[in-house]
């Protein structure tokens, strides 16, 4: 840290004159010590992919998703970060979806429902005593405006509609990953091939299992109806196999 750094890094409200907000910043670094995210978007559909951090054998596991949230019937989210502030958030975004649905009688715009909870987000940048969210996101839903969509958005509040995109550890690695061998006619099961590939060569650990991560998506069913799916780990397992990613387990003979 730098001796100028100091002197402008304990307010989230004072800009150092290179004009940087450290306390944003760091809110930042914190979310490059969590899970890997990573989204990709396909014609079929919206692929959302998390890894899961197990910090201890001891822990017991979690029968819920911890990087995977429904938002509404056709949004979902994947976080990285601290937990604790991306709950706060997700309930926010759920209120906010169901008060647009109740006020308008169908369901809110997928960049629409991102921009409000940037919104927030950003004010807790520019007022004094607060801190930024630590917590990034990846939106994956569909509108009958636009079809399907990806957003990433992080503590500045600041967010953008992505093809492809990564957010937690390993961030860089995966997004260069993605850059080479993202195709604009992917399908849904090519994404979801691609985001295991990039995952597997980005996380830390050396191996790759249904354990350690979480897969969900956002399609739409023949009938119209969007839905949003979490693989279970029966499934994942079959996928990491199909795919190349592990090894079969070896039968006992």
């Amino acid at each position: 840290m730098s001796i100028l750094s100091i002197a402008y890094d304990s307010r989230t409200t004072i800009f150092s004159p290179e004009g940087r907000l450290y306390q944003v910043e760091y809110a930042m670094e914190a979310i490059g010590n969590a899970g890997t995210a990573i989204g990709i978007l396909s014609k079929e559909g919206v692929v959302l992919v998390g890894e899961k951090k197990v910090t201890s054998k001891l822990l017991q596991t979690s029968t819920s998703t911890e990087k995977m949230y429904k938002i509404d019937d056709h949004v979902a989210c994947a976080v990285a970060g601290i937990m604790s502030d991306a709950n706060i958030l997700i309930n926010m975004a759920r209120v906010q979806a169901q008060r647009y649905t109740y006020a308008y009688q169908e369901p809110m715009p997928v960049e629409q429902l991102v921009q409000s909870l940037c919104d927030t987000k950003q004010g807790y940048t520019q007022f004094g005593g607060l801190r930024p969210f630590g917590v990034s996101f990846l939106f994956a839903g569909w509108d009958k405006n636009f079809g399907f969509q990806l957003f990433m958005s992080d503590p500045s509040g600041n967010y953008g509609g992505w093809k492809a995109a990564a957010i937690g550890a390993n961030n860089q690695a995966a997004q260069s990953m993605l850059k080479q061998d993202y195709k604009d006619d992917i399908t849904r099961e090519e994404a979801v091939q691609l985001a295991l590939k990039v995952l597997s060569k980005t996380m830390d650990s050396t191996s790759l299992t249904s354990d350690k991560l979480e897969l969900a998506e956002v399609f739409v069913l023949p009938s119209g109806e969007v839905k949003y799916q979490v693989r279970s780990p029966d499934s994942l397992s079959k996928l990491l196999v199909k795919f190349g990613v592990t090894q079969a387990p070896a039968e006992a003979s």
